[in-house]
C-alpha cells in the first residue's frame, strides 16, 4: 500500500467538515492501527488522525472506510465553543477560581474550582462516554450511506473493523466500550435481535 495514495483516497472519502479539520498522518511507530488525540480548545485548526500503515493495510478497504469515517465524525463532533450550559459553568468556575485566588480567598477557590471540575467532568463524559461512542458509530454509518453503503453493510464493516483492529494490535479482548458498541452494531447489521438498552447508553 502506498501511504500517499491511501491518504488521498481517505481525504476524498471524508465529508466536507472532515476535509476542513482532519488530517491523515502516517505514524509507523504507534502500536494502534488508528489513533486520534483529544482535540483541545487551543488546537482548533488541525485534528490529526494517525495511522500505522503496516497494520492499516491488513484491513479490508470497507473496514478502513468505516473506521476512518467514525474517527472523522468523533473529531468534528468535539466543539468547545458551541454554547452549552456545562461549558458556561466551566468558564464561570475557572474565572471564579482565578478571581478568588488573586484575592487570597481559599474557600472561594475551592468552591469555584469544584464547580469547574464538575462541569469539565460532565463535558468529558459527553465526549467520551458510552452514549457518545454509540452515537458516533451511528452518525458514521449515516455518513457511509451517503458513500454507497447500506446501513446494515456499514454497521457490519465497522463491527469487523473494530474486531480486526483488536487482533492487529495484539490485544486479548475488547474494552467495555467496544463490547457495548459491537453489540449495538450487530443489531444495526441485523446480526442480532438485541440492541443496547437506553439505560446502558446513558450510564
Amino acid at each position: 500500500m502506498n501511504p500517499d495514495v491511501e491518504i488521498q483516497r481517505l481525504k476524498e472519502l471524508m465529508p466536507a467538515s472532515g476535509r476542513m479539520y482532519c488530517q491523515v498522518v502516517s505514524k509507523p511507530q504507534q502500536t494502534k492501527v488508528i489513533e486520534m488525540e483529544f482535540p483541545l480548545p487551543w488546537k482548533r485548526k488541525t485534528r490529526p488522525i494517525y495511522l500505522n500503515f503496516d497494520l492499516w493495510q491488513q484491513l479490508k478497504r470497507q473496514e478502513r472506510d468505516l473506521l476512518l469515517l467514525r474517527s472523522v465524525v468523533w473529531l468534528t463532533g468535539v466543539q468547545w465553543f458551541k454554547p452549552d450550559i456545562y461549558q458556561g459553568l466551566a468558564a464561570i468556575g475557572l474565572v471564579g477560581t482565578i478571581a478568588e485566588f488573586t484575592q487570597g480567598d481559599l474557600t472561594g477557590v475551592v468552591v469555584a474550582g469544584g464547580l469547574s471540575a464538575i462541569a469539565l467532568r460532565h463535558l468529558w463524559r459527553g465526549y467520551r462516554g458510552t452514549k457518545r461512542e454509540i452515537d458516533v458509530d451511528e452518525e458514521a454509518i449515516q455518513v457511509a450511506t451517503r458513500r454507497g453503503y447500506s446501513e446494515a453493510e456499514a454497521a457490519q464493516y465497522l463491527l469487523m473493523g473494530i474486531e480486526a483492529t483488536v487482533k492487529l494490535e495484539g490485544r486479548s479482548s475488547l474494552t467495555f466500550n467496544e463490547l457495548i458498541r459491537t453489540q449495538n452494531l450487530r443489531g444495526i447489521a441485523n446480526l442480532s435481535s438485541v440492541r443496547v438498552p437506553q439505560s446502558v447508553r446513558e450510564e
